[in-house]
C-alpha cells in the first residue's frame, strides 16, 4: 500500500482539495452552511427534466455506439486483414481529438457551406443545401458515437479476442447456428466486455460538455454544460455547486460499478486467438461493411478537415500553414499560433513521465486487496468530473503557500495528470492483473527478490501496458481543452486553446489557421496511436 501513498497525496493535492475549497466557497461563503442558493434545484422543476434529458441523450447515444461497434468489434478479433492495426489506431484517434477541432471537422464535411452539401447542391442543382443538421439532437449523437466508437471498440474486440474458440466450436456441435450462436453462445460470454463498454460509454455521454456547448443548443442542454452556465455566465457558484455533488455522486456510483465488471474481463496471459482471413462471401461482406462504418463515421469528417485546411479559399495552398509563425500586426505581446504546439509538446511529455509514474504505483496498489474495490472508482472520478468544477477549484484553492499555483504553467501538466491518470491506470492495471501468482513466486525461489524481481520478471510482462499507458497519457494531454482553457496563460496558450480563439474570431485567415491548427494536432495523435498499435496485441488491455 505504500506504494499508494504518492497517488493519494497528488490527489488530495490537485483534486480534492481545490474541490472541496469550491463547495465551500460556494455552499459555506460565510463559513456555514447555506443551501438557499441552491434551493432552486428542489422549487423548479427544468432540473429534473435537466437530468431526465442528460440521462436520456447518453443512454441513445451508448446504445447507437454498441450497435455499429459490436460488429466491428467481432470483425477485428476474428480476422486478419491488410492495414489493421493502423485501421485500429487511426480509430482511436477521435476519442482524443479537442471538441472545437470535431466541430470544425463535421462543420467541414456536413456543414451548411460544408463539402458534401456543396457536392450534393451542384450534382443536383439545388439551391439550399439538403443536409441541415447543425445545433439539432440528430448532431449530438452522431459526434457521441464519433468520440466513443473506439471505446465500445476496443474493449469488445480485446475480450473477444482473448477468449478460446473451442466454446464456440461446442456450441455449433450442440446446434446453435445464425442467431442461436450469437444469443445462446456469444452475447453471454461477451456480457461483461458489452456492459462494461457500455457503461463507460455512458459515463463519457453523460459528461459530455463540449460536444452539447458547441454543436446543440440551449434546449439540448446537459448536467454538465448547467453547470458551466451557472457558474460562467449567471455566477450562480453554489446552484453549480450543488449541480456538480449531483454529477459526482451519481458517476462514483457508476464507476463502483465499472469497477467491478472490469474486473470480471481480465484474463491470464496466454496466448490470443488467432485472426484468419476472411474467405466466405458473408465474411468478407461483414468486412466491408465494418470498413464502410469505420470510414463514414470517423475518417470522413477528418478528411474533409484535411481537405478545407488545404484548399480554403479555392485551389490548393499551404497559405495558413506558413500563417501560424508569423506575427501580423507586430506586436510583442501576441503569440504566434505555432509557438502553442511547442508548449503543448511540452506539457504532453511532463503529464506523460508524471502520470507513467503516479499511474503505474496506482496500478500495483490496486494489484489486489480489499481496498481496491473502493480506491479503483475513486481514481477514476477525475475523469467523470466536470470541467468547469475542476478549472474553477484550481482559480479559487491554488493561490496561496505552498500550492501557489494559479498564474504558473506547471498547473497545466498536474491537470492533464488528473485527466490521464485513469486511462495509465487501465492500461497498465489489467497487464498486473493477468500474471499468475505462480511466477513470481517461482522467480523467488530461483534466487530473484525486490528489485531484480521487478526488472526481470514483472517489467517485461507489463512492459506493452506501460508504453500503451505513456502514449494515452501524452495524447490526452495534447487533445486536453476544458480544464486548459480555464487556467493556460496568455503566453503559454497549448494547442486546443489556440484552435477555439482562432474559431471565435472573424476572418479567413483566423478560420484556417484553426484548420492548420488542427491538422497538426490530429497528425501528433495519430503516430501516436500507431505507436501504441506497435506496442500491444489486440486482447491486451482495457482498450
Amino acid at each position: 500500500m505504500l506504494l499508494g501513498l504518492p497517488v493519494f497525496l497528488f490527489l488530495t493535492a490537485f483534486y480534492v482539495y481545490p474541490i472541496l475549497s469550491l463547495f465551500a466557497a460556494s455552499l459555506a461563503p460565510e463559513g456555514r452552511l447555506d443551501l438557499s442558493g441552491a434551493a432552486a434545484l428542489v422549487d423548479s422543476p427544468y432540473y429534473l427534466r435537466l437530468l431526465g434529458f442528460t440521462v436520456a441523450q447518453a443512454a441513445l447515444s451508448t446504445l447507437l455506439t454498441l450497435a455499429l461497434a459490436l460488429p466491428s468489434a467481432y470483425v477485428f478479433a476474428r480476422f486478419d486483414f491488410g492495414g489493421k492495426r493502423l485501421l485500429l489506431a487511426l480509430a482511436t484517434l477521435p476519442f482524443v481529438l479537442p471538441t472545437v477541432v470535431v466541430a470544425a471537422a463535421f462543420s467541414a464535411l456536413i456543414g451548411e457551406s460544408g463539402l458534401l452539401n456543396e457536392a450534393l447542391m451542384g450534382t443536383l442543382s439545388l439551391v439550399e443545401p439538403p443536409i441541415r443538421l447543425e445545433r439539432t439532437l440528430a448532431i449530438i449523437l452522431i459526434v457521441h458515437v464519433f468520440y466513443n466508437y473506439s471505446v465500445a471498440l476496443r474493449l469488445i474486440a480485446s475480450f473477444w479476442a482473448s477468449q478460446s474458440p473451442s466454446i464456440e466450436e461446442a456450441g455449433r456441435t450442440l446446434g446453435a447456428h445464425g442467431w442461436r450462436l450469437w444469443w445462446h453462445v456469444r452475447l453471454p460470454i461477451l456480457r461483461p466486455a458489452i456492459l462494461g463498454a457500455a457503461l463507460l460509454v455512458f459515463i463519457f455521454c453523460f459528461t459530455s460538455f463540449g460536444v452539447v456547448l458547441i454543436l446543440g443548443e440551449p434546449r439540448f442542454a446537459t448536467l454538465e454544460v448547467e453547470i458551466y452556465r451557472q457558474a460562467t455566465s449567471l455566477f450562480n457558484l453554489p446552484l453549480a455547486a450543488a449541480l456538480s455533488i449531483i454529477q459526482m455522486g451519481l458517476m462514483y456510483l457508476l464507476m463502483i460499478v465499472y469497477a467491478g465488471i472490469q474486473r470480471q474481463v481480465v484474463v491470464e496471459l496466454r496466448s490470443p486467438q488467432q485472426a484468419r482471413t476472411p474467405q466466405r462471401p458473408a465474411e468478407r461482406a461483414a468486412l466491408a461493411a465494418s470498413l464502410l462504418v469505420m470510414f463514414t463515421l470517423l475518417f470522413a469528417p477528418l478528411l474533409a478537415l484535411i481537405v478545407r485546411a488545404f484548399t480554403l479559399g479555392g485551389g490548393f495552398t499551404l497559405r495558413y500553414f506558413a500563417a501560424l509563425n508569423s506575427n501580423p500586426r507586430g506586436s510583442i505581446l501576441f503569440t504566434p499560433p505555432m509557438t502553442a504546439v511547442g508548449n503543448s509538446l511540452v506539457f504532453a511529455i511532463a503529464t506523460m513521465l508524471l502520470g507513467l509514474l503516479l499511474g503505474t504505483a496506482a496500478a500495483y496498489a490496486l494489484r489486489r486487496g480489499r481496498l481496491a474495490r473502493w480506491l479503483d472508482p475513486l481514481l477514476m472520478l477525475p475523469l467523470a468530473t466536470s470541467a468547469v468544477t475542476l478549472g474553477f477549484g484550481f482559480i479559487i484553492a491554488l493561490d496561496e503557500p505552498p500550492l501557489n499555483l494559479r498564474s504558473s504553467v506547471v498547473l497545466i501538466p498536474i491537470a492533464h495528470t488528473l485527466v490521464a491518470l485513469p486511462f495509465v491506470i487501465r492500461s497498465v492495471l489489467p497487464a498486473l492483473r493477468a500474471i499468475p501468482p505462480a511466477l513470481p513466486d517461482a522467480a523467488r525461489v530461483l534466487g530473484a527478490h525486490g528489485w531484480s524481481l521487478w526488472r526481470r520478471v514483472e517489467l517485461p510482462l507489463i512492459a506493452r501496458g506501460l508504453i500503451v499507458g505513456a502514449v494515452f497519457a501524452f495524447t490526452v494531454s495534447m487533445g486536453e481543452f476544458g480544464a486548459s482553457l480555464f487556467i493556460a496563460r496568455p503566453d503559454t496558450p497549448t494547442v486546443p486553446v489556440v484552435i477555439f480563439r482562432l474559431l471565435g474570431q472573424p476572418g479567413a485567415l483566423n478560420y484556417g489557421q484553426a484548420l492548420a491548427l488542427s491538422v497538426i494536432l490530429m497528425g501528433v495523435c495519430a503516430l501516436a496511436f500507431i505507436l501504441i498499435e506497435r506496442s500491444r496485441s489486440l486482447g491486451a488491455g482495457d482498450f
